[in-house]
């Protein structure tokens, strides 16, 4: 019975979470942000997010089990029925979703294409069993999607959808986010208002925030990095990554470098990271490299049936394109995704790093300065966390952990600028310190297993 009461309880309130999610979009409110709002109440309330419906060997099959036994005692549980009629019905109701979108944006939905990627009823495993995506795949669909049947990675799938896609404004996002109802329009709009943008990254915070002080912690980090590091780097014109989160890319800017993306390589072996960097940098850099990319790739269709001019582009930044990420809640996934950042930032140090310098002194002294600081950052930890200690100067350690918490105390306070009344501005310090005590070591350790392509997006 204990089973089967979690799994009713986690069925009857996905249901609640999903019927909410329908009742904000009709008023014109994201609901992740009504979610979060909710979550902050210290006690009594657990998040649930909205989804395409149930999926598994448990939740969409044992309170049928349930429903079965009361039945035979006479029992009604009304509640219980609905809810389980309402996860049944979301799969169409997804669909319908989807219209709506296509409607919203003024795209027909006959001859439309959509991508469907994740047939599995959760990230990170291969089980199929009760999947709500099986049943979107088995409808009626008045649009074009896209079945995968095989894993082809996160660049292959989208380079399968672009070569499908006619639109000017290719828009990608990752599996693990929600974006707000008018951030697509937003990114347009950017493109459209400034033909000089040639790619517009959007705004992203932490989607899971409940899942502890990591997740919280990351979470004001992410706004520091996009509202504060994004948005000075977009003065220039030269932001040199539009995250995963929200990548809106105008097709001539990028479609004769897909090629090239997904088939990257670097110390002569295929390489799967640097997927958004590497990217943003086709677009960043196409003046000086692009012409070399298109001969190597001459055979592509991608190159072959439309030859686009390589153009001095201007990336940008949009604050008002929300977006929400399920970050690491976790030690262990955390550290992956850094290692895997950190491989990304080494490898696009040896392609974005060759031309920086050609888009002017200001985007070139933020990208070197960073990229500088990056890779001093493992000298100074040796220097005041080890040595320093064992050469009882410990005066030295102290001020430089003083001086990291300074730093996060001064995002802290630019945060807090932005969020009046807001407290999570306390947590800015203690990424400062992470980043220096831990996450400055993982730069060695990612240079010296560089060729160890590990993917890992679980928020775990």
């Amino acid at each position: 019975m204990a089973k089967l009461w979690e799994n009713t309880y986690r069925a009857v309130n996905i249901a609640l979470a999903n019927e909410l999610a329908d009742a904000c979009h009709s008023l014109g409110l994201a609901p992740v942000p009504v979610i979060e709002a909710a979550a902050t109440k210290p006690y009594g309330f657990m998040p649930f997010y909205p989804g395409p419906g149930v999926g598994g060997h448990c939740i969409p099959c044992d309170p049928h089990y349930l429903l079965w036994q009361l039945g035979k005692v006479r029992q009604p549980a009304p509640l219980v029925a609905t809810a389980l009629a309402a996860n049944s019905g979301r799969p169409a109701r997804i669909t319908e979703r989807a219209l709506d979108l296509l409607a919203e944006h003024a795209v027909p939905a006959r001859g439309a294409r959509v991508l469907l990627i994740g047939v599995a009823y959760k990230e990170g495993v291969a089980d199929v069993r009760e999947s709500p995506a099986l049943e979107i795949l088995a409808g009626e669909l008045p649009f074009t999607l896209v079945r995968l049947t095989e894993n082809l990675g996160k660049k292959g799938a989208l380079v399968r959808a672009c070569a499908l896609a006619d639109g000017d404004v290719l828009l990608f996002t990752d599996s693990d986010c929600v974006v707000a109802p008018d951030a697509v329009r937003t990114c347009v709009d950017a493109l459209v208002r400034h033909p000089e943008l040639g790619a517009v990254s959007g705004h992203c915070r932490a989607l899971n925030t409940d899942a502890g002080l990591l997740a919280r912690v990351q979470d004001i980090w992410y706004e520091g990095q996009f509202r504060v590091s994004k948005a000075a780097e977009a003065s220039f014109g030269s932001v040199s990554c539009v995250s995963g989160p929200l990548a809106a890319f105008r097709r001539e800017a990028i479609y004769n470098y897909l090629p090239a993306w997904a088939e990257d390589r670097f110390l002569g072996a295929p390489f799967r990271f640097a997927t958004d960097r590497q990217l943003t940098g086709y677009v960043l850099g196409q003046a000086w490299r692009g012409r070399a990319l298109k001969e190597r790739h001459a055979d592509s269709p991608f190159v072959r049936d439309h030859d686009y001019p390589e153009l001095r582009w201007r990336v940008g930044y949009t604050r008002s394109a929300r977006v929400w990420t399920r970050v690491p809640s976790r030690p262990a996934a955390f550290l992956r995704q850094q290692i895997r950042w950190k491989k990304s930032f080494i490898r696009n140090l040896f392609f974005t790093g060759a031309f920086m310098w050609r888009r002017g002194p200001g985007a070139a002294a933020l990208y070197y300065g960073h990229a500088l600081w990056v890779i001093a950052a493992p000298v100074l930890v040796v220097r005041h966390l080890v040595w320093a200690p064992l050469h009882l100067a410990g005066l030295l350690t102290l001020l430089y952990l003083g001086g990291v918490v300074l730093k996060g105390c001064v995002w802290g306070v630019a945060y807090r600028f932005d969020h009046p009344g807001d407290p999570a501005w306390r947590f800015r310090p203690l990424m400062s310190l992470l980043s220096c005590c831990v996450l400055a070591w993982l730069l060695p350790y990612a240079l010296l297993t560089l060729r160890r392509n590990v993917w890992s997006r679980s928020a775990a």
